[in-house]
């Protein structure tokens, strides 16, 4: 299929692109229940373990860097596919481990492919979309995508009973391969060749080193990173402090995380109907605030014991709640600041947001002490950087955008 979509995806490509867009958390979130057993069956420590969820995150960033240009010079659908079989084949690479060294290297290859997904369903919806309809439908498919990383504890955690944790692998080896057929029988091609003529890759690449310097990007990439940042603290520690120090059992672990995907997508659901009366705009401000309050709630319990575990269930909620909702408002809003740019912006803020959820994760392997407190901490500090990503959003909005290389003012649409 390599004829280009003009019109705007319809029902189905909303659920596919969402379905697609779930290769990166479910890879991550089903086999959280996990990583107690890994660590066991290779004799290592909780941080060696959550190595492999750092590795991950990287992986998925440089990922999302590399798609990005390389998806306005050549079209998406080429470079979505390729993405995916990278994550199928190193799915399998995962299944066959023999040392917790081989699968941080096999997971961060695996992330490598899974990040085309992400990136690209943002990109094709900025394709079809004015500002406000193209929040809208990225709301719609991260509800989507949300049912995945909700049903996954729970399946991960059934998996990990019955198989052991490398039968997760294997699962997530037959969701690759299922994902890349559908793919390349259904999904489109949405960036016209005419587009392309004029993208250069190294030109593509080389406005990365413009919006990093645009005050209102980098308020988009703290205000958006940061909440996605204290999301994956909480996956990244919640097994350990849930399973470990609360001893809630891992098949049951998979009900209180899904409690946070329901809060997702809640919220995501909330800015559908919301978008079109107040803009992106506000509902950033709103959000940022909810999620800087929420991860100072998150930090008292954790630092004091207050309320004990469902106190900080219960915090959590309103911390990972919010996570789709900036995420969403705040790409849309950075990729119709460079209309001409949209797969390069999608893709910095996708990368440096999953760049810092890998410092997160090492922030809270490295303050692991057996309690919640080095979530606590960690988690105070990605919401109040939050805030401050949202006073610069707010700050610079309104100024006009630079023309650099192939960047154009956000009015020359």
């Amino acid at each position: 299929m390599s004829h280009v979509v003009k019109r705007r995806p319809d029902g189905r490509l909303i659920l596919l692109l969402g379905a697609l867009a779930a290769c990166g958390p479910i890879s991550t979130d089903m086999y959280l229940p996990s990583l107690p057993s890994i660590a066991q069956s290779f004799a290592v420590g909780a941080s060696a373990a959550q190595a492999t969820l750092t590795s991950f995150m990287f992986g998925f960033s440089l990922g999302m860097l590399l798609y990005g240009p390389l998806s306005d010079t050549w079209g998406r659908r080429p470079v979505l596919l390729g993405g995916i079989a990278l994550f199928t084949l190193a799915s399998i690479g995962c299944v066959v481990s023999w040392s917790i060294d081989v699968l941080v290297a096999v997971r961060f290859l695996q992330a490598l492919g899974a990040g085309a997904a992400s990136v690209l369903a943002r990109a094709i919806a900025r394709d079809a979309h004015e500002p406000t309809d193209a929040a809208r439908v990225l709301s719609m498919v991260a509800i989507v995508t949300a049912i995945g990383p909700l049903l996954a504890p729970l399946v991960g955690g059934q998996v990990l009973l019955f198989g052991g944790w490398r039968a997760v692998f294997v699962f997530l080896t037959l969701f690759g391969a299922l994902c890349a057929a559908l793919a390349f029988y259904r999904v489109p091609e949405t960036w016209p060749k005419e587009k392309r003529k004029s993208a250069a890759v190294l030109k593509s690449f080389a406005v990365y080193g413009h919006l990093i310097t645009d005050p209102v990007a980098l308020g988009h990439v703290l205000c958006g990173g940061m909440a996605f940042a204290s999301m994956f603290a909480y996956i990244t520690a919640t097994p350990f402090v849930y399973i470990d120090y609360f001893h809630v059992k891992p098949q049951h672990y998979g009900f209180l995380f899904g409690l946070n995907v329901v809060g997702i997508m809640l919220a995501n659901f909330l800015n559908t109907r919301l978008i079109g009366r107040f803009g992106s705009l506000a509902i950033i401000k709103a959000a940022a605030l909810v999620s800087c309050a929420a991860s100072f709630a998150v930090a008292l319990a954790c630092l004091t014991g207050w309320g004990g575990l469902w106190s900080i269930v219960v915090c959590l909620f309103f911390v990972v709640g919010v996570v789709g909702l900036l995420s969403a408002n705040c790409t849309t809003d950075l990729m119709h600041r460079y209309p001409h740019n949209a797969g390069a912006a999608a893709a910095v803020f996708g990368a440096m947001q999953l760049a810092l959820g890998a410092l997160a994760s090492i922030a809270v392997g490295a303050f692991h002490d057996g309690s919640p407190r080095g979530m606590g901490t960690t988690i105070a500090v990605t919401g109040a950087l939050c805030f401050v990503g949202r006073v610069l959003v707010v700050r610079w909005h309104g100024w006009p955008v630079r023309t650099v290389g192939t960047v154009k003012p956000a009015g020359d649409a």
